[in-house]
């Protein structure tokens, strides 16, 4: 019948809206990328249907069985770890596939990292690329150096123990006294956002041991004089 992109927290449990309570305990399943995960979640709020892990590793084998699925009559939800599904995580092989069978899909409004750390970056919000994860290997350096004369505000996620690396990266590509404003565990308890230099972030993560996972607000080659 449906596929509805539900977003989930990425940090304070009370972040999770009264429509999605709502509409995980009216679907007949679940898709989770952790099912240990969202099962703290569905507990929290007293959720008992049922959930089939979807994730990364097995979405490709999984998606069109299940696209078939929904268009012969089930409604399903699909949620991640934290989020919304499709940015950085599970959800466009699945979109697509019950969209090319015919299907319907709706998604909720909800969480993402990337909003709150964007308007709250002091850096320009009215125009932005969001890139994600930089690529790990192969075609990494040519993206930074497309990336290096972007002129709108750059978005990047990245994950603590290659946070050093990409900000030792991009004062390479991008300069030193380029404007950055790195935010972490965006709603949880140890939130912070260090705004500054490439450089001064560097030396702050160099000094205070990364944790958490991290989003990267850049400022735009225009931008810098």
């Amino acid at each position: 019948m449906k596929l509805i992109l539900v977003p989930t927290p990425v940090g304070n449990l009370a972040d999770m809206t009264y429509r999605a309570v709502s509409t995980l305990n009216e679907v007949q399943l679940i898709l989770a990328e952790d099912t240990r995960t969202s099962g703290k979640l569905l507990n929290h709020y007293g959720i008992k249907t049922p959930m089939l892990s979807y994730h990364m590793h097995n979405e490709h084998k999984l998606a069109a069985q299940i696209a078939a699925r929904i268009v012969a009559g089930e409604t399903m939800a699909l949620i991640t770890d934290a989020g919304t599904p499709g940015i950085s995580d599970p959800g466009f092989l699945l979109t697509r596939e019950v969209l090319q069978l015919g299907g319907q899909v709706e998604s909720l409004p909800g969480a993402t990292a990337f909003v709150p750390a964007l308007v709250v970056s002091g850096l320009p919000c009215d125009k932005f690329v969001f890139e994600g994860f930089l690529p790990v290997k192969k075609g990494r350096k040519k993206r930074l150096d497309f990336l290096a004369t972007e002129q709108r505000t750059i978005i990047l996620y990245e994950s603590p123990h290659k946070l050093l690396k990409t900000l030792a990266e991009l004062i390479e590509y991008m300069g030193e006294e380029r404007l950055i404003c790195v935010s972490r565990e965006i709603s949880k308890l140890f939130e912070e956002h260090v705004r500054g230099t490439l450089t001064h972030a560097l030396a702050h993560f160099t000094l205070h041991k990364p944790k958490g996972e991290f989003v990267l607000i850049v400022q735009g080659a225009t931008e810098h004089k």
